[in-house]
């Protein structure tokens, strides 16, 4: 019989671990490029997908973002960008990472991100005890991102296990779906006491 060990809870990072962007930051970047906040939202995303999939280093996508904006890419403005970009996406919810890191006594615990390479390095200097997890696969590292399903095969081939070991947790339903349609169980992530009830579940009784 399978036991709770051979099972993986597989989370995404931002909006069930970490918070999801700091508000505001959209409009301090685009301030910064002396651009309305609308246009600068609009580049920022449209040129995103390359950058976290790790196509494009990290001059290359605020080059991009700034020339849509018809705004100079020169390093200095670059690298404030940058740095301000990685900051407004720093923050964890405290609670969240306290369960993940309980969870391990009970399951194998992984995260599948969709992150820059430059922002993972930060994200993990930030907070080592990701070192701690099982596998971490991070878009920007793996050159692929969800949902596309290279980035779940990904996990499956890492952690040396079946697609239907794995309770994948997101709060996008894409991603869910996603992760269902290569054969992994899903759930979409509404806040963590629902979660823990869900995983209560999924996960067998080691006897």
């Amino acid at each position: 019989m399978a036991t709770a060990r051979h099972r993986i809870v597989l989370f995404d990072l931002f909006g069930v671990i970490a918070r999801h962007q700091r508000p505001g930051a959209l409009e301090k970047m685009a301030a910064r490029c002396h651009a309305s906040p609308d246009a600068f939202t609009t580049a920022y995303w449209t040129h995103r997908p390359p950058y976290d999939a790790g196509l494009h280093a990290a001059s290359v996508y605020w080059t991009a973002v700034l020339h849509a904006l018809s705004r100079p890419a020169d390093a200095d403005t670059i690298e404030e960008l940058r740095l301000t970009d990685i900051d407004s996406w720093s923050r964890v919810d405290d609670r969240m990472v306290t369960y993940v890191r309980n969870l391990r006594d009970r399951a194998r615990v992984a995260l599948l991100s969709n992150i820059p390479a430059d922002h993972a390095d930060a994200f993990l200097a930030a907070q080592p005890w990701l070192r701690d997890l099982d596998h971490v696969a991070f878009s920007g590292k793996i050159g692929a991102a969800k949902p596309g399903p290279a980035a779940f095969r990904h996990c499956v081939i890492a952690l040396r296990a079946a697609p239907a070991d794995f309770l994948f947790v997101d709060d996008r339903e894409e991603n869910v779906r996603a992760a269902q349609a290569v054969g992994m169980n899903g759930h979409l992530f509404i806040g963590q006491d629902d979660l823990a009830g869900v995983v209560d579940g999924w996960l067998p009784t080691d006897s």
